[in-house]
């Protein structure tokens, strides 16, 4: 090994990172640790909310976790308010939560996504995942993009709302346009 003269400086906020990135990565329990690693310190250099596991979020036993609500609402949170994102990106934030590769490739299929992604039909996607009926997945979009925390029941606009439940009836197939068309205008006007 080559010796120098020259003294090394630490800087006196390394341990302190490096106590995070512990903490981090014992939460989130990554599959490939130098790959998340390598996500995590990107993130922190650009100024991004780190790939990690929230404290409340209970660390699966299997290798993969079952996709909840919790965790479509920490996904939705890494997207951070964009339109449209890169399927490499969020096959990546996927990937560290965790979550069914097959699951992810399914939404992929059914929503016919390529390269980039419109992220409240994926969304969407990953929520009928969860629901049984239509009423139910939207019932869960509504949960996972609602910032209330009010104790009543999640609001979002109700355009976004008309976008959501069009493109899934869209999908289903099974659902005319004038039965979505009716049911919105109905509901438009209780609101």
């Amino acid at each position: 090994m080559l010796q120098t003269d020259k003294q090394i400086c630490i800087p006196p906020e390394l341990p302190e990172l490096l106590k995070q990135f512990t903490k981090a990565a014992i939460r989130t329990q990554p599959q490939d640790l130098i790959q998340w690693a390598a996500d995590y310190f990107g993130a922190m250099s650009r100024g991004e909310i780190p790939p990690v596991r929230e404290r409340s979020e209970r660390v699966p036993l299997s290798n993969w976790a079952e996709l909840t609500p919790e965790l479509l609402k920490i996904l939705h949170s890494r997207v951070a308010g964009r339109l449209i994102i890169h399927a490499d990106e969020l096959a990546q934030m996927w990937k560290v939560l965790n979550l069914p590769t097959d699951l992810f490739n399914s939404v992929m299929n059914v929503g016919r996504f390529t390269e980039e992604i419109e992220w409240l039909k994926f969304l969407a996607l990953a929520c009928s995942s969860l629901g049984v009926t239509i009423a139910k997945t939207l019932k869960i979009v509504c949960e996972v993009l609602s910032s209330d925390h009010d104790g009543g029941p999640p609001r979002i606009p109700f355009s976004t709302f008309q976008f959501l439940y069009t493109y899934i009836a869209e999908v289903d197939g099974e659902i005319s346009a004038s039965h979505v068309s009716r049911m919105l205008n109905y509901i438009e006007q209780e609101v």
